[in-house]
């Protein structure tokens, strides 16, 4: 088994021998603690450590009967000088006292000093040495941190049981030996005693983890490695400082007593959980020092209020220096210092006030939007912020609401202006009482005032002036009915002096007229109309139209009013409707039509339609809701343009008669509708005329053929010389439109009669040839062409003797070819003629 080896006591004074003797009759036995330590045991050195809360958990008096020991709170036992201890065993009792309870325990403990025996070699025929795992195992070491020396200094001793027959060499390994930081423990191989060689922070390295080894000399391991575990003794070297070096907290003024103001932390680096972490914080001074406001919950840190009576307009910023101490606090613990401020934060717990009960002021009558006063408040809240900003209201005297009073941002002020203007012959002064109070609500702490609202008085003082005339009402309103007739006179617009109250001596002058409907009289303001009052006019906006008029004074000082015209309804105009439709077939069979009428609703729909006869035939009309109506085919009509006739009616039966052209497409929308123009000449052949029309076009027909042959019949009655053979039937010309000659006709016996006394009847029908009377279809045929044989006088026709330049008196006949050449191309432009047409 290993031993490990402890260090020294406490000393205690003679004085408390006695004391010690009545506890020892008084206490119980708790247990019994053995220890094993070197024979030789320095001052100051720990000779192990028991638990002292398993024996009494709240001990506030530890006791060692043995003035060589020291205990410490957490059970550590010290020596308080050298020691030497003999081979027998010394043993002493720890008293531990619980005065609340009245509870006493003991604990005893008994040291033995540790034998040296001398090693024994192993010899080669020792072969049946086998490995223990029961008589190999760690004895809990410990080292006290910031140790002094000397060193090296001893720690530990480990031994094994093989040793008692054989010759074992030790070793050792892990942080602290073969890795960082190295060289800090040694052993010696032949004794095993474990030693350091400086001191150890224990901030840096709380333990170490080193294995111990037990070897022979041909180095066969006969136990498992130790595992050796060294814990490092905190040392109370590191005195607690505050976590932040500046510390600001705030709080509101007038708060509760007991109003949390901020926890203040601080940082220990020893070992947590001991003594040596144990702070307290305390308050060393407050600045300002009185009265006291503030204390420290010296475990938590946490900082309150101790009076309701901090006040921000006295004192807004506090400092306290704070310290905090280890040991629980004890005069003996280190400490630190640290500064820490508190803030006011600002409630609005001051109501402003004027600097003066009364103001006077004044303001020329009629003017606006002009200052007239500026009143000064005087606020102890913070500046600049809702506790002390201005708010003025106006309490009495602004009925009419002649005055506005604001707050100026930069200066908080409160700012009079006159927003509509002052009479001087209503009010000559007008008395106002202003009152003040704070953006913010007031603060309705214990210790606050009852908030109340300052309030002054301001008198306005109006100044009289020589003012021009006044239009009142600025708007006036005259009834006239649609289609009132020009040269009518109207009412006009009136302004009065304020001075008299009468408009004498004022001119009167249109400004705005913008459809030049009135002419106005200077010196009265009447209108007289010089067009047709139209309601339906696009300058009428609701029934109403505006004219502007402007009312001068002998010095040329005016003022300006609006005449508004309201023009009662009158049915003068029939509904309108869009003349232009389009039914697309393959989405519907139907148009919709939707009349709109310009008169007002009273004269407007429901509206009447009504289709032509003649349209009733191809369509059909159906009324809707009497503001619409479906117009439909009876049978489906080629796509094409038909015009419609139509009559819409309003309720008053005004009637007006549109002609719809409908196109009739092959589309899905009436944007898609594309009919050539041609279809536009085709449509009318839709219109079919009545049987009566039909009768009386063919009575007409019959009797102006009658007048014509009549006419033929006289004529033809008249006693005329011929002026042709007697064979001119076989001299006519023969229509054809060949080129050739027929069988009968040759050049020889075509020939024309010699002019002679016997002229022809010049006064006949341009249907005769030559002027003869026998009328016959080939000269019939001729004049229709716009050509005869014969020229006549200024009768513009061409003839044959023009052509071929024969005069009036040339006897003789005419060829064939000249004939065939004459003829042949004017028959030819008749042809032309006929096809085209």
């Amino acid at each position: 088994m290993a031993v490990a080896s402890a260090a020294p006591g406490s000393i205690f004074c003679k004085q408390l021998l006695f004391s010690l003797l009545v506890l020892i009759l008084l206490c119980d036995a708790c247990q019994k603690i053995s220890l094993r330590v070197p024979s030789h045991l320095q001052a100051e050195t720990l000779v192990g450590k028991v638990n002292l809360e398993e024996c009494l958990k709240s001990a506030s008096l530890i006791l060692s009967s043995d003035p060589t020991f020291r205990i410490l709170e957490d059970g550590s036992i010290y020596t308080t000088h050298d020691l030497i201890l003999s081979s027998e065993r010394k043993s002493f009792s720890i008293f531990l006292s619980d005065r609340q309870r009245q509870e006493q325990k003991t604990i005893e403990v008994v040291l033995s000093a540790r034998e040296n025996k001398a090693p024994k070699k192993r010899h080669a025929k020792d072969t049946a040495l086998k490995r223990s795992k029961r008589r190999w195992g760690p004895i809990p070491c410990s080292l006290m941190e910031n140790s002094l020396g000397p060193f090296p200094q001893h720690i530990q001793q480990i031994q094994s049981d093989t040793a008692q027959n054989y010759t074992i060499f030790y070793s050792i390994s892990g942080p602290g030996v073969d890795k960082e930081p190295y060289n800090l423990f040694y052993i010696e191989r032949d004794t095993g005693d474990i030693f350091c060689t400086r001191s150890i922070d224990r901030e840096q390295y709380q333990q170490f983890a080193l294995y111990g080894y037990a070897t022979t000399a041909d180095g066969y391991a006969p136990e498992y490695p130790l595992p050796l575990i060294i814990k490092i003794e905190d040392d109370n070297d590191n005195a607690p400082y505050f976590e932040n070096k500046l510390t600001v907290f705030t709080v509101p003024e007038n708060c509760r007593t007991g109003t949390s103001v901020g926890q203040v932390t601080a940082i220990d680096l020893d070992e947590p959980d001991t003594l040596h972490t144990r702070l307290k914080y305390k308050i060393l001074q407050q600045i300002p020092d009185h009265p006291k406001h503030f204390s420290v919950h010296p475990d938590t840190g946490v900082i309150t209020t101790t009076t309701p009576l901090l006040d921000r307009e006295k004192c807004d910023i506090y400092q306290l220096i704070m310290e905090v101490r280890d040991m629980g606090g004890q005069p003996f613990g280190l400490f630190n210092t640290g500064t820490i401020t508190i803030s006011l934060e600002d409630e609005n717990d001051n109501s402003p006030f004027f600097t003066e009960t009364s103001y006077v002021t004044e303001v020329e009558e009629n003017r606006i939007d002009v200052e007239i006063l500026r009143m000064k408040v005087q606020d102890q809240d913070l500046p600049n912020t809702a506790h002390s900003r201005a708010v003025y209201t106006i309490l009495q005297g602004n009925e009419n609401g002649n005055f506005k009073i604001s707050t100026d941002p930069n200066t908080n002020e409160g700012v009079l202006c006159v927003v509509k203007p002052l009479n001087y012959e209503v009010n000559r002064q007008v008395i106002l009482q202003v009152g003040v109070v704070n953006e913010a609500q007031f603060s309705k702490a214990a210790n606050s005032q009852t908030p109340t609202m300052c309030t002054t008085t301001v008198t306005v003082k109006i100044k009289d002036r020589d003012e021009g005339p006044e239009c009142h009402p600025p708007v006036k309103v005259i009834q006239s009915e649609d289609g009132f007739p020009a040269g009518q006179e109207l009412l006009g617009y009136k302004a009065l002096d304020p001075e008299t109250r009468s408009g004498e001596g004022l001119r009167y002058k249109k400004l705005g007229d913008e459809d030049n409907w009135f002419e106005i009289n200077e010196e009265t303001g009447d209108l007289r109309t010089v067009k047709v009052l139209d309601r339906e006019s696009k300058f009428v906006k609701n029934n109403q139209y505006n004219i502007s008029v402007v009312a001068m004074d002998a010095v040329g000082r005016s003022c300006t009013g609006t005449l508004v015209v309201s023009l009662t309804d009158k049915n003068d105009h029939p509904p309108q409707i869009n003349k232009e439709v389009t039914i697309c077939q393959n989405n519907e069979d139907f148009a919709v039509l939707a009349p709109v009428d310009p008169d007002g609703p009273e004269n407007g729909p429901p509206f009447q339609f009504l289709l032509d006869n003649s349209a009733s035939k191809i369509w059909v009309l159906e009324e809707k809701d009497g503001k619409t109506a479906i117009l439909r085919q009876r049978q489906n009509l080629d796509y094409n343009n038909y015009f419609v006739p139509i009559k819409i009616k309003d309720r008053h039966g005004l009637v007006a008669t549109h002609v719809l052209s409908v196109r009739v497409c092959d589309c899905s929308v009436s944007s898609e509708c594309n009919l050539p123009a041609k279809n536009l000449r085709d449509v009318r052949p839709n219109v079919i005329l009545g049987r009566w029309a039909i009768l009386a076009m063919v009575l007409g027909s019959v009797l102006l053929l009658c007048v014509l042959f009549t006419c033929f019949c006289v004529t033809a009655k008249r006693t005329v010389k011929k002026c042709f053979p007697e064979d001119i039937a076989q001299q006519n010309l023969i229509v054809s439109n060949t080129e050739g000659p027929g069988e009968e006709v040759t050049e020889a016996n075509i020939r024309l009669p010699i002019q002679t006394s016997n002229i022809c009847d010049t006064s006949m029908s341009a249907g005769t040839v030559g002027g003869q009377g026998i009328k016959t279809q080939q000269s019939f045929e001729m004049v229709k062409g716009g050509y005869t044989l014969d020229s006549n006088k200024g009768g513009g026709h061409q003839t044959l003797e023009s052509i071929k330049g024969v005069g009036q008196g040339d006897t003789g006949r005419y060829t064939y070819t000249d004939w065939q050449s004459f003829t042949q191309p004017r028959l030819g432009e008749e042809s032309i003629r006929g096809h085209t047409g």
